[in-house]
C-alpha cells in the first residue's frame, strides 16, 4: 500500500486562524476527513473496527462526529490506511485541537446541550439560511428584544442572572457577523414577526430599525413573506440551513424544537428542507421592498 501524501489533509486555514477557536468545526472534517482515507484505501467499516478493537457502528459514529476522536484511534486508523509519520503527526495535532473547549463554553451554566453543537457549526459556515415564524433570528437581536424573549422563555427561571447570561452568550453568537470571513446571512421572515409584540414599543422600535440596519449590510439579506402571500408556503416552524466552503463538512439542517434539536445532514434531508427555503424565498417580496416593509413596520412602534 503506498504512503499517503501529507496534501490530503483538508484545507483548515479558514477555521485554524478564526477569531475563535471552533472545534466543532474541526472535529467534524475530521471525522470525514477519516472516512474518505478509508474509502480511498479500499477497506470497510469492519476491517477498521477490527484494528480498535470495537463494532462497525462504532466506527459510522466516529467518521460521522458523533464520538470524540482519541490520539490513540486516529494512529491506529492511519497507519491501517497508509498514512505518512508527517501526516499522522499533523492529524493528531489537529484531533488536539478538536477535543478542546469552544469559547461558548464559558456559558455552559445557561448552555442547552443540544445547543452547543449548533454554535459551533453557525461560526463554520459560509452561508447561514434562516427562517422564522414569529421572532427575530437570534444573530439580529438587540440586548433589549433578546432580554424580552429570554424573560418569558418558560424553560428558565425568572432570576435575572440566568436571563442576563442568556442575553450574553446571543450577543457573543452575533460576533461572527463582523469576522473578516463572516458568512452569508439569508434571512426569510414572516411578516408576523415585524407586529408581534414581544416587548414594550420602545423595545419594538429599536430592534425594528435595528433589523432594518442590519438588512442593508453586503453580507445579511432580509426579505419578508407578506400576509398575502399563499397559505401553503409557509412551514410553520423556523428552518436553519447551514453550508459550508470545504467539501468536508455537508450541508446541515437544524430543527429546534421546546426541549432538543435535531440535526439533518443525509443529502435526501438537505435536499427537501432546501427545497422548502427556496419555495419561502419566492414567496417573499424582494429585499428593497422588504426592507420598506421593516421601516414602514417600525413606525408603528416609535
Amino acid at each position: 500500500m503506498s504512503a499517503a501524501h501529507p496534501s490530503r489533509l483538508p484545507k483548515l486555514e479558514r477555521f485554524l486562524s478564526s477569531p475563535r477557536h471552533n472545534p466543532t468545526a474541526l472535529h467534524l472534517i475530521l471525522a470525514a476527513q477519516l472516512r474518505r482515507m478509508r474509502v480511498a484505501a479500499a477497506l470497510s467499516p469492519i476491517a477498521a473496527g477490527d484494528v480498535l478493537r470495537c463494532s462497525e457502528s462504532k466506527i459510522s459514529r466516529l467518521e460521522r462526529g458523533e464520538v470524540q476522536l482519541k490520539e490513540r484511534d486516529v494512529t491506529d486508523l492511519l497507519r491501517l490506511y497508509g498514512a505518512s509519520v508527517q501526516e499522522t503527526e499533523e492529524f493528531r495535532a489537529l484531533v488536539r485541537q478538536s477535543n478542546q473547549s469552544g469559547w461558548w463554553h464559558q456559558f455552559d451554566d445557561v448552555l442547552p446541550k443540544w445547543f452547543d453543537k449548533f454554535i459551533g457549526l453557525q461560526e463554520a459556515a459560509s452561508v447561514i439560511r434562516t427562517y422564522e415564524v414569529l421572532l427575530v433570528p437570534g444573530l439580529l437581536q438587540t440586548p433589549q428584544y433578546a432580554g424580552a424573549v429570554a424573560a418569558a422563555d418558560s424553560r428558565l427561571t425568572q432570576d435575572k442572572k440566568v436571563v442576563g447570561r442568556r442575553v450574553e452568550l446571543r450577543l457573543a453568537r452575533q460576533k461572527l457577523l463582523d469576522y473578516p470571513m463572516a458568512p452569508k446571512l439569508w434571512v426569510v421572515l414572516e411578516e408576523a414577526v415585524l407586529h408581534r409584540q414581544v416587548a414594550e414599543r420602545e423595545v419594538m422600535c429599536g430592534q425594528l430599525r435595528h433589523l432594518a440596519e442590519m438588512a442593508q449590510r453586503p453580507n445579511i439579506q432580509v426579505q419578508i413573506i407578506p400576509f398575502t402571500a399563499p397559505e401553503c408556503v409557509t412551514s410553520g416552524f423556523p428552518i436553519t440551513h447551514l453550508r459550508f466552503d470545504p467539501p468536508e463538512l455537508p450541508e446541515i439542517v437544524y430543527l429546534e424544537h421546546v426541549r432538543d434539536a435535531v440535526y439533518l445532514d443525509k443529502a435526501e434531508e438537505t435536499e427537501q428542507y432546501r427545497s422548502i427555503l427556496d419555495g419561502l424565498l419566492n414567496a417573499a417580496e424582494c429585499p428593497e421592498a422588504s426592507l420598506r416593509r421593516i421601516q414602514d413596520a417600525a413606525l408603528k412602534y416609535c
